[in-house]
């Protein structure tokens, strides 16, 4: 009689070869069978709470223009360092420009942020620029916002999700480990990451 798969074997199966090929390159096999193992038992792919909706679009993007935000209080399209808006206002401007594709518009207003030392920052900095094309940069900020917030596990997942792209899938399972080590289990951060690694698709927000 043929023995019954099990749930790491299936597992296993499900992942593209090329991220076999890569995570193995770098990875014991049977420490990544583990890791992945460990991982899914008794979890759902649902994401977390952290930023695990994309962006709804507002006049920010619906209405506005180039670099500028809506602004509530004056009822028009304002240049961001002009604007009413407060830090955590200005920083959802930047997540929902960044998931219409509107980068640099992005940055003009992470520009406008008022403490660019803050991790989130960077690690939007990070994100605008590895979805333009600008590798280094988008590390050298990552790093900098881990630096200053060892539980900055977004900044993690972004990290991990740029390997992915760059088909670096061993360096992308560090990153999902040291999010899982550091408490965020079950969190947007660590299960959009897990699920790069299984699709090789990334997030755009």
């Amino acid at each position: 009689m043929p023995a019954i798969p099990t749930r790491t074997a299936l597992f296993a199966r499900s992942l593209p070869a090329s991220v076999l090929r890569a995570s193995c390159a770098a990875l014991p096999a049977l420490a990544l069978s583990a890791a992945f193992a460990t991982a899914f038992a008794g979890q759902s792919l649902a994401a977390g709470s952290d930023d695990s909706a994309a962006p709804k679009p507002t006049n920010t993007t619906k209405t506005c223009k180039g670099a500028k935000v809506w602004d509530d209080q004056k009822q028009r399209c304002v240049a961001p360092k002009h604007s009413s808006l407060d830090p955590d206002e200005m920083y959802d401007a930047v997540r929902e420009l960044a998931y219409a594709g509107r980068y640099g518009d992005a940055q003009a207003v992470l520009a406008a942020m008022p403490d660019q030392m803050d991790s989130r920052v960077l690690t939007y900095w990070g994100f605008t620029y590895r979805k333009q094309g600008y590798r280094d940069q988008a590390m050298s900020y990552y790093t900098r916002a881990i630096a200053l917030d060892p539980q900055n596990h977004l900044a993690r997942s972004y990290m991990g999700q740029g390997f992915v792209a760059e088909g670096k899938y061993g360096l992308a399972m560090e990153q999902w480990k040291l999010i899982r080590a550091a408490g965020g289990s079950g969190s947007w951060a660590e299960v959009s990451l897990r699920e790069a690694l299984l699709s090789g698709q990334t997030q755009s927000y």
